[in-house]
C-alpha cells in the first residue's frame, strides 16, 4: 500500500474502531457508496483486526528508501519501526559508535522533503528544541544530517501508553485523569514559553509512563517542515502536518497558528479523556464531514455526551454518576477551550490549567459566570469539612449532656446491682457460719443455698439474680459439677432473654460464654455453637467497651468450632481474641492461652513438630511473664505430654505428664478436674510401659468421678473404657477387654466422633486378632480405616497403622497377595507421616519383614536382625526390637542355628520379664515364639 493511500485510510480506520458495531456498519455503507474502493479497503482492514491478534504489528506502508533495520543513521543503528506518518518515520535506534550505550527514538524525514536550506533550518530548530528541558517533555538528545542529506532527531525513548488508553485501561477516577492532564498542560506551557507551538497534540503524542507520569512527544516536526512557500500546516507533498480529529478550525482553514491552537487541541484531548468519545457525533466518518464539524458544528457538552452514551449501552447508572460530576464547571472549561474563534478560548494553556486547578480545589472557575449563588455554593462545598465539623461539634456537645445523664443513671444501676450482689454473698457466708459445727463447710450445699436465697431476696432485681447464677455456675464448673452448672446457666439465660435490651451487654456476653463452656465440657459442641453464635454481632459491637468479655467469648467460640471439626472457623476467632488481649488488655496469661489454642489446631492437622514448638513457646512465655505456678501451665504440660507420646517419646511424655500432675495436686488438690485429667493421661503412659496395676487403679477412680459428673455417655468415659480394655487385654483377660471396648464403641457411635471411634475399633480388632478371631477383626479394621481416611486423608499415618493390622489379619486369613500390598502401604504411609525412626514406622517394617520371612525370603531375616538391634532407650522401640528378635529366632530355631536361636529366645524372655514384671502381650508373644521352637 502506498503512503498517500495509507494517509487517507489511517484516520478513517481509527475513527471506525471507536464506533459501536451498528454505527460502524452504517458508516462503512455510506463510505462505500461514495468511494467503493475506499470502503472495500476499510472493510478488509477491519476484518484483519478481528481475525488476528498481531494486526498492524508490522507497517502497511513500505519503509522509506534506505531505512531498514540495521541501517546506520549518523551514529545510530536502526532496530525497529515505531511509527509511520505522512512526513516521516520514528525508529527505535541504539547508539552504534561505541562512545556510550543508549536507546533513542530516532525521527527521520522523507528524503524528498529535504532542500538546500534544510541544514541551516535544522541547526536552528535543534537550538530551539534543546531549550525544552521539562520533566514531562521527551528530551532532545541529539540531531544532525547524514552524509546523503537525510536530517534526523534523536529524542528520549519513552515506554508508555497514550493517556486515553492508560486512563481507560485502569479505570482511573476523575481527579486522577485531571492530574495527568494538568501535567500535560505544564509541558505545553513550557514549550510555549520557548516560542514553540506543538500543532499536533493528540493522545498518541501524550504518553503515560509506568511511574504514572506524562511524557509529551513530537515537538518540532511541523516547524522543520515550515517554509516560506508552504502554509503553516501543509507540506509540499499535500499531506497534512497535523491529525484532523484534534485540529483547530484555523488549522483547517490554513490560517497562521498560535498558542491558542494548542489550547483547542488540548480541549479535544480533555474531552476524550473525560467522556471516552470525540466532541462531534457524525453520521459519516469522512474527512469532509470532520472538517465541516470542526469548522461549524457546536460540540455536545461532555456531561450530555456521557449521558447519551450510557443510554445507548443500556447501563445508565455509572454514566449518570459521571455526567453529574462533569455537569457545570467541567462542561464550561472544555467548551471554552473548544471555542471556534481563538480569541474566545483560554488566552493561554496556563489559564486553562489554572481553571482546572480551581475546579479541583473547589473554587469558582473563570469559564463560568460568577454569580453570587454560584460563588456561595462553591464556598460551602470548599469548606464543607470545616462547616460539617463545626456542626458535628455542636451536635456532640448537645448529645454529650444526654449521654452523660444516661451513663450516670446506668452507673447508679450498676453500682446498686454490684452492692446487692456483694451484700448477698456476705450474708450467705454469715448465715453459713451460724450453722452447726458438725464438720467442715460443704461448698456444694452452700452454693445450693445461695441459689435458693437468690430466688427469694433478689426476685425484684433480675439482673443481679442473673449475675449471681453466673457466679455460682462458674464455681460449680470449677468443682467439676458440669450438669448442675448448665442447669443454672439455662435459668440465667431465660432471665437475660426476658430483660432483653435492659440486660447489660457484659451480662449477655458472659451468659453465652459460660453456657458454651458448660456444653463443651459435657461433650455437646453443637449445643455450644447454638448458645454462642447468636451473640457474635453483640461481641463485635462491644470489642472496644468490653474487651475482657469479648476476648473470652471469641476464645470459647473458637474452642467449640475446633471441637466441631471446623478448624478454619476456629483460627480467626483465636487470632481475634489474641489481638484483643495483646493490644488492649496486655493480658499475658490470656495471650498464652490463645497461643496454646492456635497450637492445638496445628496438632489437629497432624503437624506435630509445629504444634510442639507452639506449646513450648507458650509455656516459656507463661513462665517468663506470669510465673511457673500458673494453672495454665497444667494444660500446656498435658498438651506437650500428648504430643510427646504421639511422636514416640515415652520418656518425655512421662516427664511432662508427671510435672502436670504434680502441679495440679499442688494448686488444686486430689479431686479437682485438672488433677483427675492429668492422672488419667499419666495412666495411659503407664500402660505403655507395662505398669498395669497402677494405671488401672487411676483409671477406675477417674471413671467413677466422670460418671458421677458427666454421665455414662460422655466421651471422656469412653476414653477411660478404651484404656481399661487395653489393660485387660495386656493382662490376658480377653472377655473383660472386649466388654470395656464395646462400651467405649457404643458411646462414641452415639457421640459421632469418627476419629475417636476409629481408634477404639482398631483396638478391638487388635484384641480379636490376638485371639485368632481374624474373620471378626477384619470388618472392624475396614471401618476404622475408612473413618480415618475420610477425616484425616488417605495418606495419614494412622491410616498406615490400619493397613499394618489389616495386613496381619489378611495374612492370618490366607490372603497373601492382599496382605503384602497392605503391609507395603503401611510402611510407606507411616514413614511419610511419622518419619523413618518412629516406633509406628518400625512396627510396620517388622510386620512386613515377618510376613516375608515366613515365606522364605532370606533378606527379610536380615531386616528382622536390624530391627532387633534398635536403640533400647525408648520403650516402644524396645518392644519392636523384642518382637523382631523373637520372630527371627523362631524362624531359625529348626535350622543349623537352632541352639543359638533357643538361647536367644531364653535371653529375650528373661529381659522382657525383668522390664515388664506384670506381663503383657509382648511377654506372651516371646513365650509363644519359644514354645514353637520346642
Amino acid at each position: 500500500m502506498d503512503a498517500e493511500r495509507w494517509q487517507r485510510l489511517s484516520p478513517l480506520l481509527d475513527a471506525m474502531f471507536e464506533l459501536d458495531a451498528a454505527t460502524r456498519a452504517r458508516s462503512l455503507q455510506l463510505l462505500s457508496e461514495e468511494d467503493p474502493q475506499l470502503g472495500a479497503d476499510l472493510a478488509e482492514l477491519m476484518a484483519l483486526e478481528e481475525d488476528r491478534d498481531d494486526f498492524l504489528s508490522q507497517p502497511l506502508v513500505a519503509p522509506l528508501p534506505g531505512a531498514r533495520p540495521g541501517t546506520l543513521v549518523g551514529p545510530y543503528r536502526l532496530e525497529r519501526l515505531l511509527g509511520e506518518g505522512g512526513m516521516g518515520q520514528v525508529w527505535l535506534a541504539a547508539r552504534a559508535d561505541g562512545l556510550y550505550q543508549r536507546r533513542v527514538a530516532l525521527k527521520l524525514l522523507r528524503p524528498g522533503l529535504a532542500d538546500p536550506n534544510l541544514r541551516l533550518r535544522f541547526t536552528r530548530e535543534r537550538q530551539i528544541l534543546a531549550r525544552l528541558a521539562h520533566p514531562h517533555i521527551a528530551r532532545l538528545l541529539d540531531a544532525g544530517v547524514t552524509g546523503d542529506g537525510q536530517p534526523y532527531l534523536a529524542l528520549e525513548y519513552v515506554e508508555g501508553e497514550p493517556i486515553t488508553d492508560w486512563c481507560r485501561g485502569r479505570e482511573l477516577p476523575l481527579d486522577a485523569r485531571l492530574r495527568l492532564f494538568v501535567q500535560t498542560c505544564d509541558a505545553v506551557s513550557h514549550a510555549h514559553a520557548n516560542l514553540i507551538v506543538h500543532r499536533d497534540l493528540k493522545p498518541s503524542n501524550i504518553l503515560v509512563t509506568p511511574l504514572d507520569e506524562v511524557r509529551l512527544l513530537d515537538f518540532g516536526i511541523a516547524k522543520l517542515l515550515d517554509t516560506e512557500e508552504l502554509s503553516p500546516d501543509h507540506t509540499g507533498t499535500g499531506l497534512r502536518a497535523f491529525t484532523l480529529h484534534y485540529a483547530a478550525p484555523e488549522q483547517i482553514r490554513g490560517e497562521p497558528v498560535t498558542t491558542m491552537t494548542d489550547v483547542y487541541s488540548l480541549g479535544v484531548v480533555l474531552y476524550e479523556l473525560l467522556t471516552g468519545m470525540k466532541p462531534y457525533r457524525l453520521k459519516r466518518q469522512t474527512d469532509a464531514e470532520w472538517e465541516e464539524a470542526i469548522l461549524g458544528a457546536d460540540p455536545l457538552r461532555p456531561s450530555l455526551m456521557v449521558q447519551r452514551g450510557g443510554d445507548a449501552e443500556g447501563d445508565p447508572q455509572p454514566h449518570r454518576r459521571l455526567a453529574r460530576e462533569l455537569s457545570g464547571d467541567l462542561d464550561n472549561i472544555v467548551l471554552k477551550a473548544l471555542a471556534k474563534r481563538p480569541e474566545q478560548r483560554y488566552a493561554s494553556v496556563e489559564a486553562m490549567a489554572l481553571d482546572l486547578a480551581r475546579y479541583r480545589d473547589g473554587k469558582p472557575v473563570l469559564a463560568r459566570a460568577q454569580s453570587i449563588g454560584y460563588r456561595v455554593r462553591k464556598y460551602l462545598y470548599r469548606h464543607r469539612w470545616v462547616l460539617a465539623t463545626a456542626g458535628l461539634v455542636a451536635l456532640v456537645l448537645s448529645s454529650a449532656l444526654v449521654i452523660v445523664a444516661w451513663q450516670a443513671r446506668q452507673a447508679v444501676q450498676e453500682a446498686s446491682r454490684a452492692q446487692a450482689l456483694q451484700d448477698f454473698v456476705v450474708g450467705l457466708f454469715e448465715h453459713a457460719g451460724n450453722g452447726s459445727d458438725d464438720g467442715p463447710l460443704d461448698v456444694r450445699r452452700l452454693l445450693d443455698a445461695g441459689v435458693e436465697r437468690g430466688n427469694r431476696e433478689l426476685g425484684r432485681q433480675p439482673a443481679a439474680r442473673a449475675e449471681l447464677f453466673g457466679v455460682i455456675a462458674r464455681l460449680r464448673m470449677g468443682l467439676g459439677d458440669y450438669a448442675p452448672a448448665l442447669q443454672l446457666l439455662e435459668r440465667q439465660s431465660l432471665i437475660v432473654d426476658a430483660l432483653d435490651g435492659d440486660a447489660p451487654p457484659s451480662l449477655r456476653l458472659e451468659s453465652a460464654t459460660d453456657r458454651g463452656r458448660a456444653q463443651l465440657l459435657l461433650g455437646n459442641e453443637r449445643a455450644c455453637l447454638q448458645a454462642m453464635e447468636p451473640r457474635q454481632s453483640l461481641a463485635q459491637r462491644e470489642q472496644t467497651q468490653l474487651p475482657v468479655q469479648v476476648a473470652e467469648f471469641w476464645s470459647q467460640l473458637g474452642r467449640c468450632q475446633r471441637a466441631a471439626g471446623a478448624a478454619d472457623a476456629a483460627r480467626p476467632l483465636f487470632q481475634r481474641s489474641l489481638a484483643l488481649r495483646r493490644d488492649q488488655l496486655h493480658d499475658d496469661a490470656g495471650m498464652v492461652e490463645n497461643l496454646a489454642d492456635l497450637a492445638s489446631l496445628q496438632a489437629d492437622a497432624g503437624d506435630v513438630a509445629k504444634a510442639r514448638s507452639g506449646y513450648r513457646d507458650a509455656l516459656r512465655q507463661l513462665r517468663e511473664r506470669v510465673g511457673a505456678r500458673h494453672p495454665l501451665s497444667i494444660d500446656l504440660l498435658r498438651s506437650l505430654c500428648a504430643l510427646q507420646r504421639e511422636a514416640g517419646d515415652t520418656v518425655g511424655a512421662q516427664r511432662d505428664c508427671g510435672s502436670a500432675l504434680a502441679l495440679a495436686r499442688e494448686l488444686h488438690g486430689e479431686h479437682h478436674p485438672a488433677t483427675i485429667d492429668a492422672r488419667r493421661q499419666l495412666a495411659a503412659i503407664q500402660v505403655d510401659i507395662g505398669r498395669y496395676a497402677e494405671a488401672e487403679a487411676a483409671l477406675r477412680e477417674s471413671r467413677t468421678w466422670l460418671l458421677a459428673r458427666l454421665g455414662p455417655n460422655h466421651d471422656n468415659v469412653a476414653r477411660d473404657d478404651n484404656s481399661l480394655g487395653i489393660i485387660a487385654w495386656e493382662r490376658g483377660d480377653a472377655a473383660a477387654a472386649l466388654a470395656a471396648l464395646d462400651r467405649s464403641i457404643g458411646i462414641r457411635r452415639r457421640n459421632g466422633n469418627p476419629v475417636a471411634l476409629a481408634g477404639v475399633l482398631f483396638n478391638k480388632a487388635m484384641v480379636l486378632h490376638d485371639l485368632q478371631r481374624d474373620a471378626q477383626a477384619r470388618p472392624l479394621l475396614v471401618e476404622a480405616r475408612r473413618l480415618r481416611s475420610k477425616r484425616l486423608g488417605p495418606t495419614h499415618p494412622l491410616v498406615g497403622d490400619s493397613d499394618r493390622l489389616l495386613g496381619e489379619v489378611d495374612a492370618a486369613l490366607g490372603d497373601s497377595t492382599r496382605a503384602l500390598a497392605e503391609l507395603r502401604a503401611a510402611v510407606q504411609a507411616t514413614r511419610a507421616g511419622y518419619g523413618a525412626a518412629h516406633p509406628h514406622t518400625r512396627r510396620a517394617e517388622l510386620s512386613l519383614a515377618a510376613f516375608q520371612a515366613a515365606r522364605g525370603d532370606a533378606t527379610a531375616l536380615a531386616r528382622l536382625d536390624a530391627l532387633a538391634a534398635l536403640p533400647q532407650s525408648e520403650i516402644e522401640l524396645r518392644k519392636v526390637a523384642w518382637l523382631a528378635g523373637a520372630t527371627a529366632a523362631a524362624q531359625r530355631c529348626h535350622g543349623p542355628q537352632g541352639a543359638h536361636a533357643v538361647a536367644t529366645l531364653q535371653a529375650l524372655q528373661a529381659e522382657v520379664r525383668n522390664a515388664q514384671p506384670e506381663g503383657g502381650t509382648i511377654a506372651r508373644q516371646v513365650a509363644a515364639a519359644r514354645a514353637s521352637c520346642r
